[in-house]
């Protein structure tokens, strides 16, 4: 699994636009990322699939790839189900600004639209599984290693085998 199989075609893209970043730049911040959102997600999934679902599920990634203005709040939604508060997202912006070479600020910026892409293609991925995004995100888990959501702190953070599992599938930078 690489970071296409999370994020939609042109997701990257799409993000760079949106902040007006250069590319590689938005590659290094959803790659600093994604441990953290993945893991919150995978720790949440329960509750996260009705937010999703209500918030526009599959069309979360299509809002931010379309033309129209990114539903920003939509992706701060999610955020906070995911990682209980403001707080808890500085958190891992603040982690993932280590391993990135980026600015917090520009990685707190990113967050809400790299969840919307996530969550979004995730959702509207074709599954042969049931559960919604909950078993999706044990099949994308699973198959990064068993390891699963269970190794992230509390915050969502990077403690843990998942951290590790995605570090080495996307090549670590630190």
């Amino acid at each position: 699994m690489n970071l296409n199989d999370l994020l939609p075609d042109g997701g990257i893209d799409a993000l760079a636009a949106q902040l007006g970043i250069p590319r590689d730049q938005a590659q290094r911040g959803a790659e600093a990322l994604l441990p953290s959102v993945l893991g919150g997600m995978g720790n949440n999934a329960a509750q996260l699939d009705t937010r999703v679902n209500s918030l526009g599920g599959a069309d979360l990634a299509s809002n931010v790839l379309g033309n129209e203005p990114t539903a920003i709040d939509r992706g701060n939604q999610i955020l906070g189900g995911i990682f209980g508060s403001k707080d808890g997202s500085r958190e891992v912006a603040n982690h993932a600004a280590q391993g990135s070479g980026l600015t917090p600020e520009l990685l707190k910026q990113m967050l809400p639209i790299l969840v919307m892409l996530v969550a979004g293609h995730l959702t509207g991925r074709p599954s042969g599984q049931q559960g919604g995004l909950g078993g999706i995100l044990g099949s994308v888990l699973g198959s990064l290693g068993s390891a699963g959501a269970a190794g992230t702190a509390p915050g969502g953070g990077l403690g843990g085998g998942l951290g590790g599992i995605l570090g080495s599938v996307f090549g670590e930078r630190r």
